[in-house]
Order: C-alpha cells, then sequence, then structure tokens
C-alpha cells in the first residue's frame, strides 16, 4: 500500500480562503487532489469530450466557454468539470484559463470517493451541476 500523502498547506490555505468547505473536507481535498499551475490561453478541458477530472479555482479566473463563447468566468473557489463526471456524460462545455491558474485537479476516483463519504460535498457538486445545465 503506498503511504498515505499529505495534505498541501497551500491548497488548504486557499480552499479554506475561498470555500465554505468544512475542515475535514479541506484537508481531504488538498490530499486526495493535485496542485496544478496552467498559463493564460491554456485549455483544461475541450467540450465534448470524456471526463476524467473535476477542478476547483485556487487562484486566477477560468472562462467557461460553449461554442466558443463565452457564458462563465469562475475564479477562487468555483469547481468546474464536474457537469460531465456527476452525469456521466461527455464535457458540455469548455474551460479556458482567462489568467494565469491554479486549479486543484480531482480525479474521478477521488471525486467517487469524496462523493461517497461526505453528503456535503456531493450536494455541492450535484447542485452545481443541477444549476449550470440550467443555464446552458
Amino acid at each position: 500500500m503506498a503511504p498515505k500523502q499529505k495534505a498541501d498547506p497551500e491548497v488548504v490555505t486557499a480552499l479554506t480562503e475561498h470555500t465554505s468547505f468544512s475542515k475535514g473536507l479541506v484537508k481531504q481535498l488538498a490530499t486526495v487532489g493535485n496542485a496544478v499551475n496552467i498559463p493564460q490561453g491554456w485549455s483544461v478541458i475541450m467540450e465534448t469530450t470524456p471526463a476524467d477530472s473535476a477542478y476547483i479555482v485556487l487562484a486566477g479566473s477560468v472562462e467557461i466557454r460553449k461554442a466558443n463563447q463565452t457564458i462563465a468566468e469562475l475564479g477562487p473557489g468555483d469547481v468546474f468539470g464536474e457537469i460531465a463526471l456527476v452525469n456521466h456524460s461527455l464535457r458540455n462545455a469548455s474551460a479556458v484559463a482567462a489568467t494565469p491558474i491554479r486549479v486543484l485537479r480531482l480525479g474521478e476516483d477521488a471525486i467517487a470517493t469524496l462523493v461517497e463519504h461526505d453528503t456535503d460535498f456531493a450536494d455541492t457538486l450535484r447542485s452545481n451541476a443541477e444549476s449550470r445545465v440550467q443555464t446552458t
């Protein structure tokens, strides 16, 4: 069995400042997720591709685009990429770094584990997914 990864203190700080997640959930997210820096203009996810992860913005801003039109701009604390995971479907929009960004990447297995063990996180993902699907 692989040794347990420690929570990234920078991720803990960003999630604590920008989300309403519980202390325990923040620590768990910072342990299972991988912090990634992405340059401005780079695509994080592409419309109509299979989903393998979701992201939480730690710093910077992300444009959500559908058919090359910006439909939303997300900032620190916002979750994206979860809709396709929650709905077991292809991505329904693209996400592009509007500025240099730092995001927490949560793989499909990590999301599944978190959803199974934390009802608040599961409810947050589902309500985010439902509200965004209704507006797109």
